[in-house]
């Protein structure tokens, strides 16, 4: 069985850079053609994808946070994790990580729970 586990601050203040892990247990963040993901969704609004790490550690980020965000991961913990910096209260919302197993064609088999973050002063 698959877990994912976020881990992170739950409060940063504007201008700071956010860094969230995500520990993955039951299975490797090396297998041939997964690609680790991080989703995020601001209070009321639907789900935001931000980009991902894949098997062979190339990553993609989403065109409109790309100047903000970095991924990388640790593969000896078994972890990835989420840099976004210059933060705005906009940035305010639950961050999740998740597998997607294909390729990367956003169809997701494990989610973490989620963990809330909250940009304030």
């Amino acid at each position: 069985q698959v877990q994912l586990q976020e881990s992170g601050p739950g409060l940063v203040k504007p201008s700071q850079t956010l860094s969230l892990t995500c520990t993955v247990s039951g299975g490797s963040i090396t297998t041939t053609y997964h690609y680790w993901t991080w989703i995020r969704q601001p209070p009321g609004k639907g789900l935001e994808w931000i980009g991902y790490i894949n098997y062979s550690g190339s990553t993609y980020y989403s065109p409109s946070l790309k100047s903000r965000t970095s991924i990388s991961r640790d593969t000896s913990k078994n972890q990835f994790t989420l840099q976004l910096s210059s933060l705005t209260p906009e940035d305010t919302a639950v961050y999740y990580c998740a597998r997607d197993p294909n390729y990367g064609m956003g169809q997701y088999d494990y989610w973490g729970q989620g963990t809330q973050v909250t940009v304030s002063s």
